[in-house]
């Protein structure tokens, strides 16, 4: 089991280190009125698996948590500093060297976002942008570290003119003396056009032009695609259409080696009254579908199988944005690290699983046999050694009093008292292992989150010995010999195991 265990360790770490695979990261923003400590932050993303983040500026507090951890970090430069560093070449190896150096290599930063969004939200530092990028990236070849750190700076989807049909997209004519030159540092550093894409601001401002669905990313029937009638491209969604408007805006300009990643795409899970759409069911749809778009290498219809990597905006919902309620409510998580809602990953690997600890818990399979449920409950109360007394009548497990309820129970409980190991979880065929945590109410099952983080799990407890038959969950009365199978069973598969 150990060395299974290694194996698979090592292969996780192979496949989360090529260079060019699809990654699905996360944005961290801090306008929180109880911003979680830097430690909890880490543990949050290493509880969910999340390999690559980028952070808004470069929080000594945060880079410090975040060394020797193995995560992929963006650091930014905000844009209140980039006039200082754009103006001066010191400047800006006095912050590469306070905020890069001292910090890598024990925290992996990959590369800097100089500014954000600069032309539409800080139009007077535009004019040296370039000249940020420039000084930033000769600071970082006076440290030798320009092959390992790329640079490159957010831009808004907005700047894209004419963006459907994708094929006749270019860039707003008015910025390309910034644009041009912007492109060839990008180009001659093999850094990456940096997109901010929100379809959900898209489908918004078209009210109902562009239909819900398409800027979800859910499956559309052929006759609802959208056809670009130059290229002949079919788009099943708004994300895949601004990508490519970005590839053939750029080609416009004579640029068609530079690769685009997404440093910011989401859905608002909360709105006002004016925001009927920024709803917990779309927002799950949206960054569920995204996530298994980006990890799929699905690529879009211009650059089929070309990984889009993508960062989620953002990790925790910013109560203190200034705007409407949505500015409030983009995030994955509130800070005690709970989820705003499951996501639907299912087959996607197990970055931002369903919950905050990565757990897996045991239920009985829809349709299995009730008779069959009994006795496996029967064998869990007794010879398997589960304390069954939550199911008493009157206990906090008790209700919904049936066998499915119940048996779901006593299988997680069994299940976690062997650690979930492999094959505790079967019982004759009719459990089966699930990320759903399926507490309810006062009713908290063994490897839920209590009310302070504490797992609630690895359970030792003695068995339930009461013949008592108040329950029929745990009234020991079921055929003896198919206790005797299931224990047959157990034993089997752990013999195989070993």
């Amino acid at each position: 089991m150990a060395v299974l265990l290694l194996l698979l360790l090592l292969l996780a770490a192979s496949s989360t280190s090529t260079a060019d695979e699809a990654f699905i990261g996360v944005n961290i923003g801090t306008e929180l009125s109880d911003m979680p400590h830097p430690t909890q932050v880490v543990a949050l993303l290493k509880a969910q698996q999340i390999r690559h983040i980028r952070l808004y500026d470069a929080d000594r507090g945060m880079l410090v948590a975040l060394a020797d951890s193995g995560i992929q970090v963006i650091v930014s430069i905000p844009n209140e500093q980039l006039l200082g560093i754009g103006q001066s070449n010191s400047t800006a190896a006095n912050w590469v060297s306070q905020n890069i150096v001292a910090h890598y290599p024990a925290t992996n930063i990959t590369a800097i976002c100089v500014g954000s969004e600069v032309f539409t939200t800080t139009p007077n530092a535009a004019k040296i942008l370039v000249n940020a990028l420039k000084y930033v990236q000769s600071a970082l070849v006076a440290s030798n570290l320009d092959r390992q750190i790329k640079v490159s700076t957010p831009l808004p989807s907005s700047i894209i003119l004419d963006s459907f049909p994708p094929s006749q997209a270019f860039f707003n004519q008015s910025l390309n003396s910034i644009l041009v030159p912007m492109l060839n540092f990008l180009q001659s550093t093999g850094s990456y056009l940096m997109l901010n894409i929100y379809p959900y601001y898209d489908y918004m401002r078209t009210d109902g032009v562009i239909p819900l669905d398409y800027a979800l990313l859910e499956p559309l029937p052929p006759n609802k695609e959208a056809v670009d009638s130059n290229s002949l491209l079919h788009y099943t969604n708004g994300f895949d259409a601004v990508v490519d408007a970005a590839y053939y805006a750029m080609a416009s300009l004579n640029f068609t080696n530079i690769p685009i990643l997404v440093t910011e795409s989401g859905w608002p899970s909360k709105g006002d009254a004016s925001e009927p759409d920024a709803t917990l069911e779309n927002a799950n749809t949206y960054n569920s579908n995204l996530i298994r778009h980006v990890l799929n290498k699905t690529g879009t219809p211009k650059h089929p199988g070309v990984a889009v990597s993508t960062f989620i905006y953002e990790l925790y919902n910013e109560d203190m944005k200034a705007g409407p309620l949505s500015e409030k409510n983009w995030g994955l998580f509130d800070p005690d690290g709970k989820p705003i809602y499951v996501l639907h990953l299912t087959g996607s690997g197990n970055v931002l699983a369903n919950d905050t600890s990565n757990q897996t818990y045991c239920t009985a399979k829809d349709g299995a046999d009730k008779k069959m449920l009994q006795a496996a409950i029967d064998w869990a109360c007794g010879p398997g050694k589960v304390n069954c007394s939550a199911l008493l009548q009157g206990q906090p497990c008790y209700e919904p009093d049936n066998v499915f309820a119940h048996a779901t129970y006593a299988f997680n409980t069994y299940y976690h008292q062997m650690g979930e190991a492999p094959g505790s979880c079967d019982f004759n065929g009719v459990a089966a292992v699930t990320t759903t945590d399926p507490s309810h109410g006062s009713c908290v099952f063994p490897g839920s989150l209590g009310k302070n983080d504490t797992m609630l799990g690895n359970l030792t407890a003695p068995s339930m010995n009461s013949s008592s038959t108040d329950s029929s969950a745990y009234g020991f009365y079921g055929d003896p010999f198919t206790r005797i199978a299931t224990m047959i069973g157990f034993l089997i598969s752990s013999a195989v195991l070993l």
